[in-house]
């Protein structure tokens, strides 16, 4: 009797022991999502608005974290470094100032964070957008209410604005200096965490859980990353038990969308084609998809070559490209995302040039729509996004079709990007190491 074709690609029973039963690498995977973290227990983990709790509990230097103003200063200067537009207070004004007079408010006018320094007569509001995008004039108008507050009193005289994001997104008003939350994450390693201050042990519990939280969400934690590998390997391991398993259980619409536009059951760096465009698959789950440009990864010499520093980064390379599904405030529009980052590699001078050429291709064909934040070359930065203007709205995230739809906008929107990019890359091969050299 012949097996239906259907019945032949079913799990067998040796097929999920080898998957259930025993399996270290599953346990190691359970042990990780389970971790007990307070701040994902009561879903907390993409509130906006609880980040700016935190963060207002932070910046306090009156609070009981008993950092004083070190956490405070250490943000505000961080954001202002580099600043070159002649603004006070600068970031070494900031740096070098008593702040433990400030006064913290939240919600105040709509502001998410104020922060009030009589003493130096300083005034800060800080944007904080976790995952929603800007308003139109949002930032503006809290410049005026704070201006016809505060300004010309004998207390203030001068205010700064802070536009703190996840996404690295520039601030339409050129008041705001931009700071991305991958910064706190180093700025909590350098100033909670680094030992030199006596905390408490809840107080450092605390810190460690956030830090999790906020490094999961740039993509800065390398024990996530460590989790996303092992379960690639575990794929390729157990494919057919867990392709059934993938199949009858439960999707997303934003991963249907992804089948939809890129295909379904995709392999490690297999090439996709979209349109005329092709791309090298890297990796997908229910609310991201990664790849590379083709062009992109011949510039790199393909599979040939490996690049220190990003060995368990994304899809290995100094640079990679993904889309990602936003909601907003309202649970049922939101945006598509693409995003192009340089990686964490450990050679500085390479990862400074890579950056450097990308700016200088862009500017000469006059791309708004690449630009690195400041300070993205700096030395110890390891993660520099560069596609701006890269948000296309879905007026409503449960509809496939729409999603997919904003999806193939948003890579027919970025083609002359991909191209300019892909012209500078051929000169850095030499940066990668042979495979066969290992």
């Amino acid at each position: 009797m012949s097996l239906d074709n259907n019945d032949a690609h079913l799990p067998t029973l040796d097929d999920l022991e080898s998957l259930f039963v025993n399996n270290a690498d599953l346990d190691n995977i359970r042990a990780h999502l389970s971790r007990f973290n307070p701040i994902k227990t009561m879903g907390m983990e993409r509130m906006e608005i609880r980040h700016s709790a935190i963060l207002g509990w932070l910046l306090n230097p009156q609070e009981t974290h008993g950092l004083g103003d070190t956490f405070l200063k250490a943000f505000l200067a961080q954001a202002l470094r580099g600043d070159d537009s002649k603004a006070r207070p600068t970031a070494l004004d900031v740096s070098q100032a008593d702040m433990m007079d400030v006064e913290i408010r939240r919600e105040w006018r709509n502001i998410d964070l104020l922060v009030l320094s009589p003493r130096n007569g300083w005034v800060f509001v800080i944007e904080n957008k976790f995952d929603s995008g800007q308003h139109s004039n949002q930032l503006k108008r809290y410049m005026d209410v704070v201006d016809a507050t505060f300004m010309g009193s004998d207390s203030f005289h001068l205010v700064r604005g802070i536009f703190l994001t996840l996404w690295e997104e520039d601030p339409e008003d050129e008041r705001y200096a931009p700071i991305e939350y991958g910064a706190i994450c180093e700025l909590l390693d350098q100033t909670a965490l680094s030992g030199r201050l006596p905390l408490t042990p809840e107080v450092q519990t605390f810190l460690q859980h956030y830090l999790d939280v906020i490094r999961e969400a740039t993509g800065m934690s390398n024990e996530q990353a460590e989790m996303e590998k092992l379960a690639r390997q575990l794929y390729r391991d157990h494919r057919r038990a867990l392709d059934f398993i993938v199949e009858h259980g439960k999707s997303t619409d934003f991963s249907f969308a992804c089948d939809a536009v890129f295909g379904e059951d995709l392999e490690d760096e297999a090439v996709i084609k979209v349109g005329k465009r092709e791309f090298i698959f890297n990796h997908s789950d229910a609310h991201s998809f990664s790849f590379l440009p083709k062009a992109w990864y011949d510039a790199f010499g393909g599979d040939e070559y490996w690049w220190h520093g990003c060995e368990n980064w994304w899809a290995g390379f100094p640079l990679i490209t993904w889309v990602q599904l936003t909601s907003d405030a309202n649970g049922a529009s939101g945006q598509v995302r693409l995003y192009a980052e340089v990686g964490p590699l450990s050679d500085h001078d390479f990862r400074r040039d890579l950056i450097a050429a990308i700016t200088e291709v862009a500017k000469k064909k006059s791309l708004t729509t690449i630009g690195f934040q400041r300070g993205a070359a700096d030395e110890g930065k390891k993660y520099s996004k560069f596609f701006k203007k890269n948000f296309f709205a879905v007026d409503d995230i449960h509809d496939h079709d729409k999603i997919s739809n904003a999806i193939k906008k948003a890579l027919k929107s970025f083609e002359a990007e991909m191209d300019v990019v892909a012209k500078v890359l051929p000169q850095f091969v030499s940066h990668g190491q042979e495979e066969s050299s290992e």
